[in-house]
């Protein structure tokens, strides 16, 4: 890419801003037994905004040559929208990021990735039981450039690399399944050296067919990292991107900063500075650069995710969240690293404080409703007088978000981050985006079974 070229077609006057990337996406797929697919797409491409009327004109563009005419177009859109909308906070920054990983997966080939996920695979319908396997290797690569007319010129590299697993074992025609994922971040070392992991989940897996399946009903329950990340990115995170309120009086005035949420232990925080899961990054797609930011702090709402549109529009801090899938498209506030954050609890104490509930492990997906959610979760054992007992099965969550969050009586000392990112917004799964938690313990959970 000419990036003197790309910066000269900057306007002038307004606000505008361009990010040109080179995108390389590697994806190796097998069912059961066999590998059967295995891709590289390589695309390059740009994305410019122009604000000079009352909201952003935009077009991508895949050839260099047509910055300028990109340019052109976005502002003749821009000036289409009655107003005139200027940005008083604005970071500037000038930087280089360039990868440095501790096992490129750039310097395998192909057919050693292959072989790796191949070996994985065999082990897993090594097994009677496991009827059916998806399984995928994917790896992410994008040198992106981004430039305003403000003095940002950055140029940052990132790359992701990862396995994930979706396993099926079935009995007298009862099926359950799990997931498995490795990796989620820029080296190929956390993939290798993990069969025992496997023959874990085989075994965990294939133990759900003998499980009991759960009666619905109210329970305190313990969640581990897996599930209470998935409840904290998903009910709570996505009403902190801070573009989810503009328009919403009725959201906005219940995410009002202040509001307490939660008891004083309890704390949730956003950071994409952490390195090494899924959705860590130095700058964001508009050149600002990522901070930590609390969303809640000692129980009460504290901060929220912000482009640099919503943090003008709201009169906030920037907190460099705002991204792309690629060049295809603008960016839109995105979580990074969502996490519960750490308390004084070891595990054992709370499944002792606990006479009739469940262990809940492993998240399997579910969605939300504005601030009510329905979670399913790949299993669970029952809590007896403070003991782990029996597994069971056919479990989902389900509650009211702010109910939830009061109902939290004790966090875990241990944090933990899920290997596999991906979330969807806008038209957008974003694969670097990460979620993590320590252990918590809720009382009277709502849990639907059968």
């Amino acid at each position: 890419m000419d990036v003197n070229k790309l910066k000269n077609a900057l306007l002038a006057e307004g606000f505008c801003d361009l990010r040109y990337q080179d995108f390389t996406l590697t994806s190796i797929k097998g069912s059961k037994s066999e590998v059967d697919s295995v891709s590289v797409i390589q695309k390059s491409g740009g994305n410019v905004r122009v604000l000079s009327g009352g909201g952003y004109g935009t077009f991508c563009f895949t050839d260099e040559s047509d910055v300028t005419k990109a340019f052109e177009q976005a502002k003749k859109s821009s000036d289409l929208i009655p107003g005139k909308k200027q940005f008083e906070r604005i970071e500037t920054n000038q930087d280089t990021i360039r990868i440095n990983s501790e096992m490129d997966p750039r310097a395998l080939s192909i057919e050693e990735k292959k072989a790796l996920l191949q070996s994985y695979m065999d082990l897993f319908m090594g097994y009677e039981a496991i009827v059916n396997l998806e399984s995928e290797y994917y790896e992410q690569f994008t040198d992106t450039v981004i430039l305003n007319n403000q003095g940002t010129n950055v140029r940052q590299e990132e790359l992701i690399c990862g396995m994930t697993f979706r396993i099926t074992a079935k009995k007298e025609g009862l099926s359950q399944i799990t997931r498995l994922s490795f990796g989620g971040t820029d080296t190929f070392r956390p993939m290798l050296n993990q069969e025992e992991a496997i023959h874990e989940k085989a075994h965990q897996t294939i133990g759900l067919l003998d499980a009991k399946p759960i009666k619905g009903g109210n329970y305190d329950v313990i969640l581990d990292s897996d599930v209470s990340g998935l409840f904290i990115h998903e009910a709570f995170g996505h009403l902190s991107e801070s573009d989810n309120l503009v328009g919403n009086l009725a959201l906005a005035k219940t995410m009002t900063l202040g509001s307490e949420f939660a008891a004083p232990m309890f704390n949730v925080i956003d950071d994409p500075t952490l390195k090494g899961h899924p959705g860590s990054y130095i700058y964001d797609h508009e050149g600002t650069r990522a901070k930590k930011t609390y969303l809640i702090k000692n129980g009460k709402l504290s901060g929220r995710l912000h482009s640099i549109e919503s943090a003008n529009f709201m009169k906030e801090t920037l907190t460099g969240h705002a991204r792309a899938k690629n060049f295809g498209f603008s960016p839109i506030v995105r979580m990074g690293n969502i996490y519960i954050d750490s308390d004084k609890y070891e595990l054992d104490e709370m499944i002792a404080s606990i006479t009739d509930g469940l262990y809940l492990f492993g998240s399997a997906g579910g969605q939300t409703t504005g601030d009510t959610f329905t979670f399913a979760v790949q299993g669970g054992y029952k809590i007896k007088d403070g003991k782990l007992t029996e597994m069971v099965r056919d479990i989902a969550l389900t509650g009211h978000l702010f109910t939830t969050l009061k109902n939290i009586e004790m966090v875990g000392k241990q944090v933990e981050f899920s290997k596999a990112g991906g979330c969807g917004k806008g038209g957008q799964i974003l694969i670097q985006s990460g979620k993590g938690a320590a252990p918590i313990k809720i009382k009277n959970m709502g849990i639907g079974g059968r």
